[in-house]
């Protein structure tokens, strides 16, 4: 007959030595690799630059046009490098030039912000993949950008150069927030990041208990307000905004719900696999069911979604099978898809080891045309989430697409 193992105080002590060493071991590692991510001279993370030529595409004039109004004090002059070459341009550069040239692309006064939720309750479908570039992109793009990451395991805040749960403590994030609204008030849980024009409301573990704080003070109170928390937090900045981008937990636990309520359009990656397919076709059902019943138990009304898309995202061409779902999901969900996919690529992944996203890249890690490919499928896929939130302004309607 088989004894069951047991824990003695030596044994739980043996067990936590272990981890606490396991874990030591693991910062370390998170420490070196985010130092590489950092600028040498500066000591934080860099920002994208760009050529002249790009820079034109981005403001939406020509190189010559730049030249000129340098030329003619407009804009200050350029600098060479120790080559000759013209200096790169910045972010906060590209936008001075919007601001001479007329083209900022924000919203009118009278558009509501965008506030979109990158969800699914499955992880490795890209969720955090997507919302990293998507807010990058709408950044390079000239847009004013909050990213809320409201994920306890805070990928998308060490990717902004934090190690989460060292540098940053439970009053900087929304748990913080959740517990002092008052005192603390959200405006001072943001953070400027090294990408001009993009924001960021950081997480750390300390996040995950607000999955059964919440919980416990639905059973105590019986009052579904708190579910709004997040929505409340938001609606005090947006005006700030044109875009929100918010990353909840891989889970539909109650701050993914909370999230749900705060949004007003959602995207959803789904890759083209049998088991990524079924459970986020289960994850569509759990959503829609929770919210009737926080409608019809809470009195609550039901999110109003200016657009809900599916993208196929980590899309494997070389697999048949891909190939046949993503087939199928065209066929069935029809409009409700992003015409782009997002492919698989080895370089999302380089760049991620490196603490960087391919937008961040100065140089290819893989090969150029691996690199070019991995751009400008991203950008694609980008844009028609652009295009989507162009279209729910009155002010851009007709779908203006940068």
């Amino acid at each position: 007959m088989a004894t069951e193992p047991t824990f003695d105080a030596q044994t739980d002590d043996l067990m936590s030595d272990d981890l606490g060493t396991l874990h030591r071991k693991a910062l370390t590692i998170l420490k070196r690799i985010r130092d590489g991510a950092l600028d040498p001279e500066t000591g934080a993370k860099k920002g994208p630059t760009f050529p002249i030529s790009k820079a034109a595409a981005l403001v939406g004039r020509t190189a010559s046009a730049i030249r000129e109004a340098e030329r003619d004090g407009r804009l200050p002059e350029r600098g060479r490098t120790g080559s000759g070459h013209r200096v790169h341009y910045s972010l906060e550069e590209l936008d001075q030039m919007r601001e001479v040239f007329g083209t900022r692309p924000w919203r009118a006064a009278t558009d509501t912000p965008a506030i979109i939720s990158i969800s699914n309750f499955k992880g490795g479908v890209a969720k955090t993949t997507l919302a990293l570039h998507a807010a990058q992109h709408f950044a390079i793009r000239g847009y004013r950008v909050l990213l809320v990451d409201c994920d306890s395991q805070a990928s998308t805040t060490m990717m902004f150069g934090y190690r989460p749960d060292v540098d940053l403590g439970e009053d900087d994030t929304l748990y913080g927030h959740f517990h002092n609204p008052e005192l603390l008030g959200v405006r001072k849980i943001i953070r400027k990041t090294h990408f001009h024009g993009l924001d960021l409301i950081p997480a750390n573990l300390k996040l995950y208990n607000l999955e059964y704080e919440i919980a416990g003070y639905l059973a105590q109170n019986q009052s579904f307000d708190i579910i709004d928390m997040i929505a409340q937090a938001i609606e005090e900045v947006v005006d700030d905004y044109d875009v929100v981008i918010m990353d909840p937990p891989p889970a539909l636990g109650m701050v993914s719900m909370a999230v749900l309520q705060a949004a007003n359009a959602m995207v959803i990656p789904m890759p083209p696999s049998v088991i990524d397919f079924a459970s986020t076709v289960s994850f569509i059902d759990m959503a829609r069911t929770t919210m009737a019943q926080l409608e019809r138990l809470g009195g609550r009304a039901k999110p109003a979604y200016n657009f809900i898309k599916i993208v196929a995202s980590r899309v494997d061409d070389s697999k048949s099978m891909h190939r046949e779902i993503l087939s199928m999901m065209r066929q069935v969900f029809g409009g409700s898809m992003i015409n782009s996919v997002l492919r698989t690529s080895a370089e999302i992944d380089n760049a991620s080891s490196r603490m960087k996203t391919v937008f961040e890249l100065d140089r290819p890690v893989t090969s150029h045309e691996v690199h070019t490919r991995s751009v400008r499928l991203l950008t694609e896929v980008c844009q028609d989430i652009e295009a989507e939130v162009l279209r729910t302004w009155e002010s851009r309607a007709g779908g203006d697409r940068r």
